[in-house]
């Protein structure tokens, strides 16, 4: 009530849709609720169950709980290494659980890189044979068990949905009535997994089993962990790479209600707050002085000086097969250079962290695709030994590799250490993307000559950061990045003679890190892009073109045919739009996209039609790899057309989605995703979509106004009418 008259009820809807245009904004804090009880991850009990690994867990109810050893963070994992497992356990789907395991490099290591880490696209590439075995022999101990109680051969028994049957007199019981007896079978060696033929939940279309609770409001991400007695905090770090903290006057900011505490570190500034408006204006109240230091005078074209004149050295031979110099001293001459630049992650969950610090333990509630490097690196910041510390993972708000690195969690655990209560730590969006860990800038030099309308010699380099140096050190040998070459080194083409260098070069003071799509997001633009422009230069068209050079590579070419017929190439467009094609082999998936788009006389770009055809081996989920490929295209093109970070006086000048934009709804064209039927073993899907879009793109781009674009993202003053790169 207002000046004794009664206000209308105001509905979300008419807010949301209306409410917002009365040209003001209510800042409040709702109370705390203890939304979350510590500890918040249930711990892995084997008590009284049947554990036969680390990874399945049955009760006497037949409660069936499958351990993750990877996260989720939207990609569908807790659903695909269910299926997975499930499928050789012959376990009931409808009463599946998932649990996501706690730290332990040990027992859920990823098979590829010895650490307990998501990424690459490889959760199931790694973990396709080491968990259908797991499950096998799981089955095989309750097949046993059942067997020995009814005193037959285990062979005359079969397994299904959950229940161990003996045709021959009618028995069944459920693995819930089997599970003690189970524990005590020896777990048989070398048991046989099923022939494909034989799947049951491999291959079809699954619910996803974390859907559910996201609609429903139950899932909990990092973000969402509320603790008894918690406080909130938020940073302000130095503005420019490598600066320090100076002076701070605090006196005005602790006046403020809510304001419990100054942390003052040595490159970042904390304020803990009662709620996170209390945070976010004492931390607006505070004056900091920073010592910025010696990169406070960095720019972008700094950057780029310094790559490009790096890239004009020699690099370290990444694979050289041929004559290459002979190769490239005949035939119709072709030189071209592409450039990318920084990208930032800008999850759309911010960057958080909540941590509690007691005299002898640490107990950590986050989202993180690197567990136990965030309890390793905790440990540190803490100054506890290594299992004094507690890591509570949960559901990602997306990560696309900025979650593969601590960062986040040793300033909340600093933070944490000055007080006696939990911190939820979390970053502004706008100190999430000026202090990412950004893709690196690249630049990608390519020579080669055409020999009667094919590639005779091929020589590739790229120059740009080597994040595995840093990262993973063991995995950067001879002066070679594996992940900067990754979709140059196996470029499906039927190059004689072929040659791929490295450059490594570390941007100036700017951290570099892994960004979806990794290295390929880099290399197949670059190879793409320069198919085109041979093609043209051969005189034939684009995929005609390709396909006269993919005779050793049939899964590449069904995929190239199929996406040919099924997005209409060839047929006629109307003026200034055209069809772009790409083709990878990147994580171990073949992928063949088409993305038709029209250019006005501005430059402007419509994205008319996409369509990819993907060969991923065996798909575990098809919807899955449906919803990814649309999702990565979106995620690439959205970096092709807006994706750039700039630097002037060494501080990142984009701050929210004001400037570092998305592809909005009305954006996005009508998407066909074409799942191939295959019995090769499955590929990586998450990160594929994300290197087809941008060189479709530019290809639709060239083939519409002849502009031969060579940097991203797209420069739409040279796409205007009359306008010639």
């Amino acid at each position: 009530m207002i000046a004794g008259k009664t206000l209308p009820a105001v509905s979300r809807r008419s807010l949301l849709t209306g409410g917002l245009a009365t040209g003001f904004l209510l800042a409040f804090h709702l109370p705390l609720r203890a939304a979350v009880n510590e500890p918040v991850q249930p711990p892995d009990s084997t008590d009284g169950k049947f554990a036969p690994n680390a990874f399945i867990r049955i009760d006497e109810t037949g409660r069936t709980v499958l351990m993750m050893p990877q996260v989720e963070m939207g990609q569908g994992t807790y659903t695909s290494i269910s299926a997975v497992l499930a499928e050789e356990l012959d376990a009931d789907w409808s009463k599946v659980e998932v649990q996501h395991a706690p730290p332990n490099d040990k027992l859920y290591g990823n098979p590829t890189f010895g650490l307990q880490v998501t990424g690459n696209s490889n959760s199931i590439r790694a973990w396709w044979l080491p968990l259908r075995k797991a499950g096998a022999t799981a089955r095989a101990m309750l097949v046993q068990a059942a067997a020995s109680q009814w005193g037959v051969e285990p062979a005359s028994c079969t397994a299904a949905k959950g229940e161990v049957a003996h045709a021959a007199s009618g028995r069944k019981l459920g693995y819930g009535a089997l599970a003690l007896a189970a524990q005590g079978q020896t777990p048989p060696k070398d048991v046989a997994v099923k022939d494909p033929k034989d799947f049951v939940i491999i291959g079809q279309p699954l619910k996803r089993l974390d859907t559910p609770d996201k609609v429903n409001g139950k899932a909990v991400y990092g973000i969402d962990a509320i603790l008894p007695g918690m406080k909130f905090a938020t940073v302000a770090a130095c503005p420019v790479f490598g600066g320090k903290v100076g002076k701070v006057d605090d006196s005005a900011a602790v006046k403020l209600p809510g304001v419990r505490k100054v942390v003052v570190l040595d490159d970042m500034v904390a304020v803990i707050g009662d709620h996170m408006w209390a945070a976010k204006k004492g931390l607006e109240a505070l004056k900091i002085e920073w010592n910025e230091g010696p990169n406070a005078q960095i720019t972008t074209k700094d950057v780029w000086d310094d790559l490009r004149k790096a890239s004009a050295k020699d690099g370290a031979v990444a694979k050289s097969d041929g004559d290459i110099a002979k190769a490239l001293a005949s035939g119709d001459k072709f030189e071209a250079a592409y450039e990318l630049p920084f990208l930032a992650h800008a999850s759309m969950e911010p960057i958080n962290a909540t941590v509690h610090v007691k005299p002898d333990s640490c107990e950590i509630w986050t989202g993180t695709q690197i567990m136990t490097r965030v309890q390793s690196e905790a440990a540190k910041a803490a100054g506890l030994p290594v299992d004094r510390v507690i890591v509570n993972n949960h559901l990602l708000g997306g990560g696309f590799g900025r979650k593969l690195e601590p960062d986040m969690v040793i300033a909340a655990v600093k933070i944490a250490k000055q007080v006696d209560y939990p911190v939820k730590v979390v970053w502004t969006r706008e100190e999430d993307i000026q202090h990412d860990v950004y893709r690196p800038v690249y630049r990608d030099q390519i020579s080669a000559s055409l020999v009667d309308g094919k590639v005779a010699g091929w020589k590739y380099k790229v120059a740009g950061s080597a994040v595995l140096a840093r990262w993973l050190p063991p995995a950067f040998q001879k002066g070679i990045d594996i992940d900067a070459v990754d979709a140059a080194v196996d470029a499906p083409y039927d190059f004689a003679n072929f040659h791929v260098e490295y450059v490594r070069a570390e941007p100036l003071s700017i951290p570099t890190g892994f960004w979806r799509g990794v290295g390929p997001n880099n290399n197949v633009f670059a190879v793409e892009c320069a198919m085109d422009e041979l093609a043209r230069k051969a005189g034939k068209d684009p995929i005609e073109f390709r396909r006269s050079m993919l005779t050793k590579n049939p899964r590449m070419l069904a995929v190239l045919n199929q996406v040919a017929e099924k997005s209409g190439w060839g047929q006629p467009l109307p003026a200034r739009a055209g069809r772009g094609i790409c083709v990878q082999p990147s994580f171990a998936s073949f992928i063949a996209t088409v993305v038709e788009a029209e250019i006005d006389d501005f430059g402007e770009i419509t994205l008319r039609r996409i369509t990819s055809v993907v060969d991923t081996g065996i798909a575990v989920n098809p919807d899955t790899v449906k919803a990814q490929i649309e999702g990565g295209l979106i995620f690439g093109l959205t970096a092709a057309l807006y994706g750039e970070i700039t630097i002037d006086k060494g501080r990142v000048q984009q701050s929210n989605f004001h400037d570092y934009r998305m592809m909005r709804i009305n954006e996005t064209p009508k998407v066909e995703v074409i799942v191939v039927k295959s019995g090769e073993a499955p590929g990586g899907i998450g990160e594929a979509g994300v290197n087809a879009g941008p060189p479709a793109l530019r290809n639709a781009i060239y083939a519409a106004t002849g502009v031969a674009l060579r940097r991203l993202p797209i420069d739409r003053k040279l796409l205007a009418a009359g306008k010639k790169a």
